[in-house]
């Protein structure tokens, strides 16, 4: 079963998904990567995780088949929107799957609502400034011949994808350039805010990511109740990989 709607929230209708199983216990709400749509970060998980519990897939802000705003872009202000989504589905506690963009999402929402939030998957995420911390130097200075860095054939998907759902497709490039400063620019948390976060969490990392891999150690090593899988000849857009991601994921959500 599956669900396209809209809800209107803090003064943008933001797209969502429901699909799978009406199963008891808390929904897993999903978030993309950033430039990304739902089903393109996720589509090689979803038959198997919504063959076990309900599954909400969420288009953020100028994302897919929501629509950008005149409205500024920011991590803070999409969590507000995914806790308003929660609200107006009536969802009083749901586990969250970020990744990149949507890990970032998923921890802001962590640590605003903690009772709201049950396990937490970040993927490919950080938790300090891209430019000082969190990624490697050639990323934040966009070295293209770097192993890290998109392929031709991976920024043409992205951009297909989102032709083929969003209301604007001119917006795609502003968009990008729009949303820039709300991922290198934003200044993260800080240690006390994450060692407050009790809920379990499982790390993702590529061992090729655009992050650092002692920035995931620290990061894993701040939460309290967290557990790192560093993914072997795995790149930044390839961590959602299902040989690897779906067996660590089901098990931990079914925890």
């Amino acid at each position: 079963m599956t669900q396209g709607a809209y809800a209107s929230v803090n003064g943008i209708d933001l797209y969502y998904e429901v699909l799978g199983a009406d199963q008891p216990g808390p929904p897993l709400i999903m978030l993309h990567g950033g430039a990304y749509t739902f089903h393109l970060s996720f589509d090689s998980l979803l038959p198997a995780l919504t063959a076990e519990r309900k599954v909400i897939g969420v288009e953020l802000q100028g994302h897919g088949h929501t629509a950008d705003s005149d409205r500024s872009f920011s991590i803070r202000q999409c969590a507000e929107d995914v806790i308003a989504l929660l609200d107006h589905l009536g969802v009083e506690r749901a586990d969250l799957f970020g990744y990149s963009l949507g890990g970032l999402v998923s921890t802001e929402v962590a640590i605003s609502a903690p009772d709201r939030v049950g396990r937490v998957v970040l993927a490919a995420s950080h938790f300090r400034s891209t430019r000082s911390e969190a990624y490697y130097p050639e990323i934040t200075a966009l070295e293209l011949d770097s192993p890290r860095m998109p392929t031709e054939e991976e920024s043409t998907a992205m951009k297909r994808a989102y032709d083929e759902v969003a209301p604007n497709p001119e917006d795609f490039f502003p968009f990008v350039v729009k949303i820039q400063p709300a991922v290198h620019d934003f200044e993260g948390w800080t240690d006390e805010q994450l060692a407050r976060l009790t809920m379990p969490v499982l790390i993702i990392i590529g061992d090729t990511d655009f992050v650092r891999l002692e920035h995931s150690v620290e990061m894993k090593q701040l939460l309290p109740n967290a557990q790192l899988a560093i993914l072997p000849g795995t790149k930044h857009l390839q961590v959602i990989r299902p040989d690897l991601v779906l067996p660590m994921v089901t098990a931990f959500l079914r925890q």
